[in-house]
């Protein structure tokens, strides 16, 4: 079902300073900062030749990520986003089998534009899975 690793997404409570230390400390290329209103963050991505970082901080006072950094106030890891063909078939084969959907479980449109959805940590050894729809996940 899955295909390859979109990214990793690492919540960070400035993100103009993660940025920056980013590109300062590694020489890493990142992208012009954008708002997702629907997911309460702001992001950048820090990009690799095999792969993506995702940088984000909160966005709104309902952002999911305020609780994530009042336990870890350094920031750290928050999800792996994978690659899939077609996210309805992956939400219904996921229910099916008993995966939890976050929020109110309905699809929404991530940072490329794509359709994604998060899985409950509890259903994958506490970790943040979120899916996102591509035309090449690399499932193929």
């Amino acid at each position: 079902m899955i295909g390859r690793i979109n990214h990793v997404a690492i919540a960070v409570a400035n993100l103009d300073a993660a940025a920056a230390h980013w590109h300062n400390q590694l020489g890493a290329d990142i992208s012009a900062p954008q708002i997702l209103i629907d997911h309460g963050v702001r992001i950048a991505f820090v990009h690799s030749t095999n792969g993506q970082v995702e940088l984000m901080e909160p966005y709104g006072e309902k952002s999911p990520i305020v609780g994530f950094l009042e336990r870890s106030p350094d920031g750290g890891m928050h999800h792996i986003c994978y690659e899939v063909d077609s996210i309805d078939i992956a939400c219904k084969s996921l229910i099916k089998k008993g995966a939890r959907l976050l929020g109110d479980g309905k699809i929404k449109i991530g940072a490329h534009g794509n359709p994604v959805i998060f899985l409950h940590p509890k259903d994958f050894n506490g970790t943040l899975i979120e899916l996102e729809q591509t035309k090449h996940s690399g499932t193929e």
